[in-house]
């Protein structure tokens, strides 16, 4: 039996996203350069679908890109809930504001420009839920920074957690990161985990 075309099964027979979503993703590949760091359906169904489930006050994005995952998880969130996002891009920033203005759950979500790992040092209070899918050579730097400040029973939520399937035989130094995070996070007494072969990855993670 041919089994190549299950993604594409599993897309299909996943609900759609908003139309706003959808108009997000044709526009980023039409303006945008390399539109395929887009979270994608699946996983941003997941994401929202997590966040509807957790219904978490205070989220934490890192890296936003064009905003496609920040209004996945906003949808899920309850309607005070605060959805913090970190960029170092000036125009992903100025693009997924556009869409955040136009959405009911645009209000949920304030970017923050710069590097995550500084802006992370100026945060305070706990987080219910946090999203990382930025610079892969700091995927470990990451889960280090944030744990301490995601409470007992949060998320924590890594994409691209197989990166193309190099962490297989990882040689370059973001291959390297992303297997060192997988391997210690399923060592790692002070979590529990489920790492998903969905798309390119997702490690879901809760906090004990």
């Amino acid at each position: 039996m041919d089994l190549s075309h299950l993604d594409d099964y599993c897309i299909d027979t996943t609900q759609a996203e908003p139309d706003l979503l959808i108009e997000l993703v044709e526009k980023t590949y039409s303006d945008m350069g390399y539109p395929n760091k887009l979270s994608g359906k699946t996983i941003g169904r997941t994401l929202k679908l997590l966040a509807k489930i957790a219904q978490p006050k205070r989220v934490l994005e890192i890296g936003m890109f064009t905003g496609y995952s920040a209004l996945s998880i906003a949808e899920g969130m309850p309607s005070d809930g605060q959805l913090i996002c970190c960029e170092t891009n000036p125009r992903a920033i100025e693009f997924a504001q556009s869409f955040f203005d136009r959405s009911e759950h645009g209000k949920k979500i304030q970017v923050i420009f710069g590097p995550a790992l500084e802006t992370i040092k100026t945060l305070e209070g706990e987080f219910d839920f946090v999203f990382i899918d930025a610079d892969k050579r700091n995927y470990l730097n990451y889960y280090e920074a944030v744990l301490p400040l995601v409470r007992s029973g949060g998320l924590i939520i890594i994409d691209n957690s197989l990166w193309q399937g190099r962490v297989l035989d990882p040689k370059e130094n973001s291959d390297i990161a992303v297997n060192q995070v997988n391997r210690l996070i399923a060592q790692d007494i002070r979590v529990e985990n489920v790492h998903l072969n969905v798309r390119d990855g997702l490690n879901i993670v809760v906090k004990h």
